[in-house]
């Protein structure tokens, strides 16, 4: 039975009014991340003092990039393709095609969960008893998440950031509240804690997005006039007037960007593959390395996860997929070389303020966070060398964020190549890193890989540039002044760590703090003098409500 074909949408914004709704969305992004963040953070500084780190092994490593694995590969694809700024979007074509999502998933989760069950290492059950209960339950949770794929792609299309923030942010904090009660008063329960805690994550997450659509649609608002359905029975899978269940062409640059995902998730999780599956590293210091990663890249998924999320949705409509510089809307293409020099200068100073201050800091920070445990052995270095590769995993964001959006499907194809050769290249440089220098050569063959992937994306935006007087990669070049501050920074607080930190009492390392603060200080104030034009950036997209009342 065919259903109503719905209608194609308004036409594209304006790019400024794009490119306001997407810096609003990338605020609110900063700030949900910052409060997700700092909720897990805590909540693992909880869990270290109740579970051993065994179980924080297999729940933040193996069952996690189950879970993640089985997200990207059904989703990650269709979600790139649909957000992609099309005029003659026909959105029952798309949310169809969103639904396949459903059924891959299920694919994916039975397929790796019977891997995850049957052909990796089993943990010992007196250890971490229940662990198959943990595959199928961290499975599960990823098929109940798609379910909710074409309300989030509705929702993104549209900008409506609310339903976003109050979704992800009730998710996170009843699985947190979850695993907290149950890790305090039945810590016996091991796996079953957080394969609850995960299903209830989900679980929320899909009932707020559809509880949301039910009272929006049923309301006279007037965002429901700008959406492109009218009830609910629209987001269930129809057969068109023309007969066509999808969009073919879309479907394709689906096909490209799921090749990509694939090769994408071995380069992100690669050193999670690598322990999972060649035994690199047992499950307790696979614990240990998971706590020190997270902890590294607090302020990258806290920041830059969020800003190449949004600003992906920018650039993905305000430029033409394929098309050359000369051929697009010059005030389009000037202002997405503005935006992306501006993103590229500020998640470089964010990378160097982290790499050359984390240094200095980053025996201190575990030592505070888990005690000992992580303060002692190879916690620090890694640390330490993460804070580099924080640098190069910003930068690579941004670049890809930028790439991605304006490639064709031809070049994206094409790319893919590349990606394939870079996954194999790092996964044979995590193996004998790791072999030669344990878990540190994990970060090593992440900094190699960021490496390339960095210079291929430039190599893209310089040539897609050249041919305009737009110069974005300028935002890689700071200040000279800048960077002699940063230079003495780094030697301020590391000849502070070698007379205050960290085995001299509690009044030493507050004074290395102060050393640090003051430091801080100095660097952030050069930064407002010199990067003038990335402070008004910052000022007028990300702060807005600042700007007019100063005003």
């Amino acid at each position: 039975m065919r259903g109503p074909e719905l209608p194609r949408g308004p036409e594209p914004r304006a790019g400024h009014e794009v490119l306001g709704q997407v810096a609003r969305l990338a605020s609110s992004g900063l700030l949900l991340q910052a409060l997700f963040r700092l909720i897990t953070f805590g909540l693992n500084a909880f869990i270290l003092r109740f579970l051993s780190k065994e179980i924080i092994g297999i729940v933040n490593v193996r069952l996690t990039l189950l879970y993640s694995t089985v997200i990207f590969l059904a989703r990650e694809a269709f979600r790139r393709a649909c957000l992609s700024g099309r005029t003659d979007r026909n959105w029952t074509q798309t949310i169809n095609l969103l639904w396949l999502t459903v059924p891959l998933g299920l694919f994916w989760s039975l397929f790796l969960g019977w891997v995850w069950f049957q052909i990796l290492e089993v943990p010992d059950p007196n250890v971490v008893p229940n662990y198959g209960v943990g595959v199928a339950a961290f499975g599960l949770s990823a098929v109940i998440e798609l379910l909710g794929e074409p309300f989030w792609v509705l929702a993104q299309a549209h900008m409506l950031v609310r339903l976003k923030v109050i979704a992800e942010s009730l998710s996170v904090i009843l699985k947190c509240i979850l695993t907290a009660v149950l890790v305090m008063w039945l810590p016996h329960w091991g796996l079953y804690i957080f394969s609850l805690a995960q299903l209830l994550y989900t679980t929320v997450l899909v009932f707020c997005y559809t509880i949301h659509f039910m009272k929006l649609l049923g309301s006279h608002e007037p965002t429901k006039k700008s959406l492109p359905i009218s009830r609910m029975t629209d987001l269930l899978p129809h057969i068109t007037v023309n007969g066509n269940f999808v969009n073919w062409k879309e479907a394709k640059l689906t096909w490209s960007f799921f090749q990509q995902s694939f090769l994408k998730q071995i380069l992100t999780e690669g050193e999670r593959y690598v322990m999972t599956f060649l035994n690199v590293l047992n499950f307790g210091d696979q614990g240990v390395y998971d706590i020190v990663n997270n902890l590294g890249s607090l302020v990258a998924r806290l920041v830059f996860l969020p800003i190449e999320e949004s600003f992906y949705i920018f650039f993905a409509k305000v430029l033409e997929r394929g098309k050359s510089v000369k051929l697009q809307k010059q005030d389009d293409i000037a202002m997405a070389a503005t935006v992306l020099e501006s993103l590229l200068k500020f998640v470089l100073l964010i990378g160097l303020t982290i790499t050359v201050f984390g240094y200095s800091y980053s025996q201190l920070a575990l030592d505070i966070y888990g005690g000992s445990m992580l303060s002692s052995g190879s916690g620090p270095v890694l640390l330490r060398c993460y804070c580099l590769y924080v640098l190069l995993l910003a930068v690579n964001g941004i670049t890809e964020c930028f790439t991605f959006a304006s490639m064709s499907k031809e070049q994206v194809d094409r790319y893919n190549f590349t990606m394939l050769a870079l996954s194999f290249t790092f996964l044979l440089s995590s193996y004998f890193l790791t072999k030669w220098q344990g878990s540190v050569g994990f970060i090593f063959a992440n900094c190699f890989n960021m490496g390339i992937r960095i210079a291929q994306s430039l190599h893209y935006i310089y040539r897609y540039y050249r041919e305009s007087p737009h110069r974005p990669l300028a935002g890689l070049l700071p200040s000279p002044f800048l960077i002699v501050v940063y230079v003495v920074s780094g030697v301020v607080t590391g000849i502070s760590e070698v007379f205050l930190c960290c085995e001299k009492g509690w009044l030493a390392r507050l004074l290395h703090i102060m050393v640090g603060a003051l430091c801080l200080g100095a660097t952030l104030v050069t930064v407002f003098f010199t990067e003038t034009k990335l402070i008004f950036f910052i000022r007028t997209q990300f702060l807005p409500r600042y700007t007019k009342k100063k005003t």
